[in-house]
């Protein structure tokens, strides 16, 4: 019996659609020993499942950047059944799914020939049009592996670090990789300096998030300048404005970062409401099948 908790009833799982009770796996499977696997979560709004060819597209170059064979179209077409089966269909609702190397001898050389252990479920999960929250947000350093763009479920760094910001009555911790902020526990972190914005480049230190990509197309059709660079610990102070984007966090106005105050008073800075009413817009569309 599950304990007690927010869990789904049904979860897709190797081709069937189960209840939550019955979904099991082997002590054996890789993702349970050595976390060796890839998950994606999208969220379905009024329109259709927010970005979702962006989403599994992302799914699909991370399996095939750690060697998983396999076709996230078959995800793609277990989602309606699983909607169905979960009475979600046309409703807003979380979607997790994950893919690991599937079951095997524990070695650490990948297996051969060994089928992929696939799971997938939904929740129901309503987003606010803006995210309401003015964060405040801890620093904490930032000591995972150095290929943080692979979605893996191995996320104990992450959990570690999003715990110390939970321990201090924050919402989230910037993560700092040798002085300079890489991005957040479970988000992407951008700023402002002078109507410009600053946020860290996609390269091997962090997850390029599908928000993120949102928000710089969203800049680009705004004409806001854009600079792709890690900003330093000793430069948050000179900082206007900055915030956290994320599938489920939107984009999230930072008030408070490490020591420095930037808002009093639930204020928001001007770039960080323009992008937040224009990416709020993009609810009323069809984005399924769009490509970032």
């Amino acid at each position: 019996m599950l304990p007690k908790g927010n869990f789904p009833e049904k979860v897709f799982l190797n081709g069937e659609i189960v209840s939550a009770e019955d979904a099991k796996i082997s002590v054996f499977d890789r993702g349970f020993l050595f976390g060796d696997g890839i998950y994606e979560v999208m969220v379905q709004l009024e329109n259709g499942i927010f970005y979702k060819k962006a989403h599994l597209d992302r799914l699909q170059d991370n399996l095939n950047k750690i060697g998983i064979p396999y076709d996230v179209k078959n995800i793609d077409d277990a989602l309606e059944p699983l909607l169905k089966a979960s009475g979600l269909t046309e409703k807003s609702c979380l979607i997790y799914m994950q893919v690991t190397r599937g079951t095997a001898p524990r070695k650490h050389s990948y297996p051969k020939d060994v089928p992929a252990s696939v799971m997938m479920y939904a929740l129901p999960y309503a987003l606010p049009h803006i995210n309401p929250k003015h964060m405040k947000a801890i620093l904490a350093p930032d000591f995972r592996w150095h290929r943080c763009d692979i979605k893996s479920i191995s996320l104990l760094g992450n959990i570690m670090a999003n715990e110390a910001a939970m321990n201090d009555l924050a919402d989230e911790a910037a993560l700092v990789r040798d002085g300079m902020i890489s991005e957040g526990s479970h988000t992407n972190i951008f700023f402002v300096k002078n109507g410009t914005v600053i946020t860290h480049p996609a390269d091997n230190h962090i997850l390029n998030g599908i928000t993120r990509m949102i928000v710089l197309e969203l800049c680009q059709n705004l004409d806001i300048s854009v600079i792709e660079r890690p900003i330093g610990e000793d430069e948050i102070e000179h900082m206007d404005e900055a915030f956290f984007t994320g599938t489920t966090t939107q984009i999230a106005s930072i008030a408070i970062l490490g020591e420095h105050q930037f808002y009093e008073n639930d204020n928001i800075g001007k770039t960080t409401k323009r992008l937040q009413e224009t990416f709020a817009k993009l609810r009323t569309m069809d984005t399924s099948q769009s490509k970032l």
